[in-house]
């Protein structure tokens, strides 16, 4: 299963994955600049904390026999989880355990730096001394002022078997303390991470919020434009989102706010047509069906049953520009459609007066108190071809259940019939208009597709929803979202 992150994380794990790879990068650079040398995390704290540490130890054992001295160096050690080795001025170890030391260690901390010459002037500017004896020439390379940085103030190293960590620092009173650390850290004499773990820590933190508002924006417009083409694919044209970014977002949102301004025209003119067209019927179609009833009235009998069949086409002419024309009022209208408090038990008895017949079986279970804020006559609407379709296709299957109860300030009304249900495939679709579920049916066997189309017109002219689920083992149910009172 492919992993889901939120833009708002990838963003921010982008950014820090960035801080991380610029992090090793610096470390790559400062470990080649220092060509390897760990001396540059001895910092100028670290060492002289260990100055301090070195003259204080130096101090205290110094001129103690060598039992004492290691006995108090032993409590050192075990105060800072490290080893100390000191030195004296001319290079005698006072305290530790010199048999520990590396060569290369024992060597660099015993040993001295020759004694500083003066530099001296060229053969022809050679001044003479004061007894008036040239001075001597000098034997090599002048020497520097570490002492050929053998012997700089401190120094860290790697070395031995086991490989440890040792610091090497002379006090002001010359003397050398060696530390021994299994760590780079050495006990947080060598180096203090929790400074270092603070600032991370407080850096990520401060990149956090300082991040956040600038991902917050783009998640927040992502959002909003998500969510305004998902009630545009539900059939909500009057969504706008925010265009007023001066980004690619901004042009994005005023892209969205177009097209639904140009899908709310279309849609709005081809429901108007339909109405306008269907109201234009009704005329000749009135016509039609009083001149159809005076053709019965006046044909002899063998025309009875031709005159009849017209007729009876008539009618179903009339039923269907009458849904046209309810499926034109209910989406139009919506805009002026001024909502109120109606009772549920008045709508769903109106309704099973009206639809409940050839026998069907229709069991109400609502409170009479629940009342919900809809447009008596569209709620009624819906409901009642809610029910007419349950008779017709699930009449005989099972009693149809009306129930209805307050959920979190919302009333949900359910129609439940114990029919075949629907392919799931098909479910999304079935509140469109003029969608049948198969296409060669006729009015007979299921009529023009018009019937939820018009059930979620006149819901959502109530500011509700309505749904669509199958049952387990079989069976439908529609479902009516609306505002409680």
């Amino acid at each position: 299963m492919k992993l889901r992150l939120p833009l708002f994380a990838r963003i921010l794990l982008w950014f820090f994955l960035n801080l991380a790879l610029l992090a090793v990068g610096f470390v790559l650079l400062i470990r080649a600049q220092f060509a390897f040398d760990r001396n540059f995390l001895l910092t100028a704290s670290a060492a002289e904390r260990l100055e301090n540490l070195g003259e204080e130890i130096a101090t205290t054992v110094n001129d103690l026999p060598r039992e004492q001295a290691n006995a108090i160096v032993s409590r050192y050690d075990q105060t800072y989880h490290v080893h100390f080795h000191v030195f004296d001025p001319m290079g005698r170890p006072l305290a530790g355990e010199p048999s520990r030391l590396p060569p290369e260690v024992h060597e660099r901390a015993v040993h001295r730096p020759p004694p500083v010459r003066r530099p001296q002037p060229p053969p022809d500017m050679e001044a003479p001394n004061p007894d008036g004896a040239p001075e001597p020439p000098r034997n090599g390379p002048p020497p520097q002022p570490d002492g050929g940085n053998r012997n700089p103030s401190h120094i860290l190293i790697r070395a031995g078997d086991p490989p440890r960590y040792w610091a090497m620092v002379r006090t002001p009173s010359q003397f050398t303390v060696v530390v021994e650390s299994e760590s780079f850290t050495g006990g947080g004499l060598f180096l203090d991470l929790r400074p270092w773990i603070v600032a991370v820590f407080g850096g990520a933190i401060f990149s956090a919020l300082f991040w956040l508002p600038f991902v917050r924006g783009i998640t927040r417009s992502v959002a909003q434009m998500t969510l305004a083409t998902q009630q545009i694919a539900e059939g909500r044209f009057d969504v706008r989102v925010d265009s007023r970014r001066g980004d690619e977002l901004g042009t994005l949102g005023h892209a969205i706010n177009g097209m639904a301004q140009r899908l709310d025209g279309f849609v709005t003119g081809q429901k108007r047509f339909l109405g306008d067209i269907a109201h234009e019927l009704c005329s000749p179609l009135a016509r039609l069906r009083v001149a159809l009833g005076i053709l019965e009235e006046r044909t002899d009998a063998k025309l009875q049953s031709d005159v009849a069949r017209a007729n009876e086409q008539a009618g179903e002419i009339a039923a269907l520009v009458n849904e046209l024309l309810s499926f034109s009022k209910a989406s139009l209208g919506a805009q002026q459609i001024k909502l109120q408090p109606v009772s549920l038990c008045d709508v769903v008895d109106t309704v099973t007066r009206r639809e409940a017949t050839d026998g069907a079986h229709v069991e109400v279970n609502i409170a009479p108190e629940l009342r919900a804020e809809a447009e008596p006559e569209l709620l009624t609407r819906a409901v009642a071809n809610l029910v007419r379709n349950a008779v017709r296709y699930a009449g005989t299957a099972g009693p149809i259940t009306i129930s209805a109860d307050r959920r979190d300030g919302q009333i949900v009304l359910t129609v439940m019939d114990q029919g075949p249900g629907i392919p799931a495939t098909e479910l999304p679709r079935i509140f469109d208009p003029f969608y049948r579920l198969d296409a060669s049916r006729d009015r007979q066997t299921g009529g023009v597709g018009l019937g939820l189309a018009i059930v979620k017109t006149c819901v959502e002219a109530c500011q509700g929803t309505v749904v669509a689920a199958n049952l387990s083992p079989h069976g439908l149910r529609v479902t009516i979202t609306l505002r409680a009172v």
